[in-house]
């Protein structure tokens, strides 16, 4: 179950809409901050990209959040000393104005199934397990002879712990997430709030993950940007990588201007 706490103000879709208001900026983190690692922890963040956020976010008005896989926790270390709205856990918390706003239970089957996983890791090597809490994440990318094997043990994990929670495909990883929590809904939650409302929504990810994000915004009026460009996309627009939307960040944030077009790359 998610705990909420609603949004100050409640916003229609048709309200969020005009292509000519300036953009609230949704982004995710690994795969479109950063380089995909081959390990959970393995991530490197350029020295310049978290300042360069803060002076976007202040140019938009407070209007700029995190939308990610990872905790809330995880992103603060790699970010810091900056400090960002967030959308952990692909919506299983969010944070606004350094307030914790919702929250999903941890699941009563977890325990149970986070030792069927870490059993399953110790007996595979190459298998990562990421335990958020909340949600658990299995990776495969270091042994990928063993996807079907991994998918299926999370599909029989998912079946086990019933309508509470989903299972979350993506990149060489498969996780399990509270069953309301999604990328989608919680750019829609954050859309609802002072900061972002009436402004045109930028969402921008890499992954399956990201895909009802990029259908959200697009139902909005907004901006959907898939970094990368090996497959089928909801996203209105691609960049080639990581490389390419952090160019487009810095120079942005030195130049003092940041719009929906900012993306749209010949």
């Amino acid at each position: 179950m998610t705990t909420l706490t609603e949004p100050d103000i409640a916003a229609r879709p048709d309200e969020i809409v005009p292509s000519d208001r300036e953009i609230a900026l949704f982004l995710d983190f690994d795969g479109t901050l950063v380089e995909i690692a081959p390990s959970p922890e393995d991530v490197h963040l350029d020295r310049r990209v978290a300042p360069a956020l803060t002076l976007l976010r202040a140019q938009l008005g407070g209007a700029l959040a995190l939308v990610s896989g990872r905790p809330i926790a995880f992103l603060d270390r790699i970010l810091a000393p900056h400090r960002f709205d967030i959308a952990g856990l692909h919506g299983a918390q969010i944070r606004v104005d350094g307030e914790i706003r919702s929250q999903a239970d941890t699941h009563d089957g977890m325990r149970e199934a986070l030792r069927d996983l870490v059993r399953f890791a110790n007996s595979h090597v190459g298998i990562i397990v990421e335990d958020k809490r909340i949600s658990v994440a299995l990776h495969w990318r270091l042994a990928p002879s063993l996807e079907e094997e991994a998918l299926a043990l999370m599909r029989r994990i998912a079946a086990r712990l019933g309508p509470g929670m989903r299972l979350q495909e993506g990149k060489a990883v498969a996780e399990l997430v509270p069953a309301g929590a999604s990328k989608g809904s919680a750019v829609a939650w954050l859309m609802a709030t002072p900061s972002y409302a009436g402004r045109r929504p930028v969402f921008i990810g890499d992954d399956i993950t990201d895909e009802d994000g990029f259908e959200a915004v697009n139902a909005m009026g907004g901006v959907s940007v898939r970094i990368g460009t090996d497959r089928e996309s909801h996203a209105t627009f691609r960049l080639a990588s990581p490389t390419a939307l952090r160019h487009i960040l810095l120079e942005a944030a030195e130049g003092g201007h940041l719009s929906a077009s900012s993306f749209k790359q010949d």
